[in-house]
């Protein structure tokens, strides 16, 4: 009846067989995988596009004018004079600390902040 080549390729068959459905049940299932991952990203992209318009609708100018007159007395904002404004030579030195040195490599910048060069 059956020859033992028979029955061996009959194996080799189902074997492929279940091969190739494992591989295609595998790759439906990457590919849902994939279209998931796709769908979030494009909802992150649009709720990244929505904030966006959001902040610069937040941002706009004549809203904050009007915020800052609603809310001059409680946040003390004033426009900036130009006598607020200071030059690299009259900001105070900052103290050197014996820490400072070892934290860092020991380059030390004398000239422009004493602080050391990262």
């Amino acid at each position: 009846m059956f020859r033992t080549t028979d029955i061996v390729l009959i194996m080799v068959m189902v074997s492929a067989a279940a091969f190739t459905y494992k591989t295609k049940h595998d790759a439906e299932n990457q590919l849902a995988e994939v279209r998931r991952l796709q769908n979030q990203i494009a909802f992150e992209k649009d709720s990244i596009d929505v904030l966006n318009a959001d902040w610069s609708l937040l941002n706009q100018p004549s809203r904050l004018q009007r915020l800052k007159e609603t809310f001059t007395e409680e946040l003390q904002l004033y426009p900036v004079q130009p006598y607020q404004f200071a030059t690299i030579s009259e900001l105070p030195r900052r103290p050197l600390a014996i820490e400072d040195l070892i934290a860092g490599d020991g380059l030390i910048d004398e000239i422009a902040t004493g602080s050391i060069i990262q």
